[in-house]
């Protein structure tokens, strides 16, 4: 099926695999890294219904299959969390949900007095062709900062600090691109991607 997708490009073969999503920033980060591994993503926006789950995994895993049943070609979901150990692991598995309903004031809220603020970014990629779904994984450590700081990513990025640093990676963008979770689970499917065409 892959195959039959490819286009040579120059000395580059070039996969088309559809990501279902509506999260812009998700995207773009996917396109750039991607793109580097000779895969052009489309986007495709769909609204998925998520099975209730503590597992970003199995949440990924089920809505590739719902998105399959309605595509009906190559593509790959995403899900991921912000676990935070002094709020037993929430928002975890619900943190997009979350993040729309209190933001990133209301965890900085809920940490307030909490004696520590490590936290780890998960990510999980689900991947179908239609038969069986593939899993590549991600996750990053850290500490949820005291403020809110800086304009760049999207989500809980302006108070997230990697594990080393000083800087959330909403100021620094280009290190959430080598560090983090989504980049480690998008390289993992980008080198299997690049396999198959060989």
């Amino acid at each position: 099926m892959f195959k039959n997708r490819c286009r040579q490009i120059h000395h580059g073969v070039f996969l088309e695999i559809h990501f279902c999503t509506s999260n812009k920033g998700k995207f773009s980060e996917a396109e750039k890294i991607l793109n580097k591994y000779g895969v052009n993503i489309i986007h495709a926006p769909l609204t998925l219904e998520e099975r209730r789950s503590e597992s970003v995994e199995e949440i990924a895993e089920g809505c590739a299959l719902r998105a399959y049943s309605i595509l009906r070609k190559p593509l790959f979901v995403e899900d991921s969390g912000l676990f935070v150990p002094a709020l037993n692991g929430f928002p975890g598995a619900y943190s997009a949900w979350v993040l729309g309903k209190i933001g990133n004031e209301g965890i900085l809220r809920l940490l307030s007095g909490a004696k520590g603020r490590s936290a780890e970014f998960r990510c999980a990629i689900a991947f179908t062709e239609g038969k069986e779904v593939r899993l590549f994984t991600g996750s990053v450590r850290g500490r949820v900062s005291e403020s809110i700081r800086g304009n760049g990513g999207f989500g809980y990025d302006p108070v997230f600090i990697p594990e080393g640093g000083e800087k959330t990676f909403a100021e620094a963008p280009s290190l959430k691109d080598s560090l983090s979770h989504r980049a480690g689970a998008l390289q993992k499917f980008g080198e299997y991607l690049s396999t198959k065409v060989k």
